[in-house]
């Protein structure tokens, strides 16, 4: 089966699987992905990122994380899609629930959060908000 939104996906495999009080969830590897997956370990959306090597292209297997019987990401969203990409410079980075959230963004510098967009001067392709 051909997949043409990977990072969609990936969004869609982690939100149904935290709706669904699983513990972990396994993704294709790619770059992009072990990108965003480390960008939610550190603003502390899930446990933790593990990397498993199959000979081909891989897996990343990424643990949710809950406080008590409620799971910590409480939205995830798809924002530029292959047929409508969206870009912003870091002046208009929108800002996800009034700074409650983080947009993730591709930028020439790499994957980041808007945050660290705004504070490095770059703007980019809105990947996707999480809050």
């Amino acid at each position: 089966m051909q997949i043409s939104d990977v990072i969609a996906d990936m969004l869609t495999r982690v939100r149904n699987a935290s709706n669904a009080r699983h513990e972990s969830v396994d993704i294709p590897a790619s770059n992009m992905k072990k990108a965003i997956a480390d960008i939610l370990l550190a603003e502390g959306y899930i446990k933790g990122v593990q990397v498993i090597e199959d000979g081909k292209q891989g897996m990343i297997r990424i643990t949710l994380k809950y406080e008590g019987k409620q799971k910590v990401i409480h939205g995830l969203r798809r924002v530029s899609k292959p047929g409508l990409r969206i870009y912003s410079n870091y002046e208009d980075m929108p800002k996800v629930m009034n700074g409650l959230g983080i947009a993730i963004v591709s930028t020439s510098k790499g994957i980041m959060t808007d945050k660290v967009a705004r504070r490095e001067k770059v703007g980019g392709e809105i990947l996707a908000f999480v809050w």
